[in-house]
């Protein structure tokens, strides 16, 4: 397949920049896909096809940060309405507002669901518990300034965040105490942690770092010749992707750091880059408004990429704006 053009599934429907993304875990209806967006709307997608599930309507600002639980039923945002929401995936029922004292970046669930972490633009980190959602909630301060990140850890004893501040931290949840506090050159622009809980990637400047879970010890960085504004590492193959200011996608080795691939497809950076469960795509959310979702081996039949010449089913290899998607607005 050497040579091949990548032609990455276009998923329109938002109208303003997607500012992040998530997927869920392989369930028995396959994987989904959420995305959040400064139009305030964010939408659920079936992940391996882009193809438009409904959208979650109910918040009154951009929306900063989107997640799924591991089996798709719950989601959860947060927004610059000052406000988390958890919601019925299935059914995109709204089931409860967090309320907070700022602009909420980031949310995530712990692995059993029972509770929502959010990083928020007061410096504070929060621990809802979604079985007493009026109860008030853990609050971990530290920070000094915006969060923009906040990741539980696989065994949920422990989480991350990362911040405008220049600094990872590490705080562990039984004690409501940071653990440790790693400074960077630089603001952080993203943070993954990988599939098997390993390892957590952050991105800052130019660079895309990889750092021991467990010891949470540096494994290693590498430069990127422009802005990085988001990095993932594949479930099981030893490669990343990265996605930056140039509007380009970008595959690199994870051993040597070298360039494997490089595709254009957007028109404005690119701000989320994301793996999806089994490895064999990867979305990406850009300033233009639109997710594309890419193949990891470009020119293998999966989803609705068809292992045949895209130029003899009429789609231009040369115009990145195929939308082979049918996407309800």
């Amino acid at each position: 397949m050497a040579g091949m053009r990548q032609t990455p599934l276009t998923c329109s429907g938002h109208t303003r920049p997607v500012v992040h993304l998530a997927f869920s875990d392989i369930t028995s209806y396959g994987y989904f896909l959420i995305s959040a967006c400064k139009d305030g709307k964010p939408m659920l997608r079936q992940g391996d096809t882009g193809d438009w599930i409904g959208t979650f309507v109910g918040h009154k600002g951009a929306v900063w940060g989107a997640t799924l639980n591991k089996d798709a039923t719950v989601a959860a945002t947060g927004a610059a309405d000052f406000t988390a929401k958890l919601w019925n995936a299935e059914k995109g029922e709204e089931l409860h507002t967090f309320p907070h004292k700022h602009i909420v970046k980031c949310v995530d669930f712990s692995s059993d669901s029972s509770v929502l972490l959010t990083g928020c633009h007061d410096k504070n980190l929060r621990i809802f518990d979604i079985s007493k959602p009026e109860q008030e909630p853990q609050v971990f301060s530290g920070h000094a300034s915006n969060i923009r990140a906040a990741l539980f850890m696989k065994n949920d004893k422990s989480f991350i965040s990362i911040s405008d501040d220049k600094s990872i931290r590490i705080w562990d949840t039984a004690s409501n105490s940071e653990v440790k506090k790693i400074e960077i050159p630089s603001q952080p622009t993203s943070l993954e942690l990988a599939r098997d809980g390993t390892v957590f990637v952050v991105t800052y400047g130019n660079t895309t770092s990889f750092w021991n879970a467990q010891t949470f010890e540096k494994i290693k960085d590498f430069e990127s010749h422009l802005p990085i504004n988001s990095s993932s590492l594949h479930p099981s193959q030893p490669i990343f992707v990265s996605g930056g200011e140039d509007f380009k996608m970008y595959k690199f080795d994870f051993d040597t750091g070298a360039e494997i691939e490089s595709f254009k497809g957007h028109f404005g950076p690119v701000h989320c880059v994301r793996f999806s469960p089994d490895g064999e795509l990867y979305a990406s959310g850009s300033e233009d408004g639109t997710l594309r979702l890419w193949q990891t081996q470009v020119g293998k039949t999966y989803g609705l990429w068809k292992c045949v010449n895209p130029e003899e089913n009429g789609l231009s290899n040369s115009d990145p704006n195929i939308s082979t998607v049918k996407v309800e607005t």
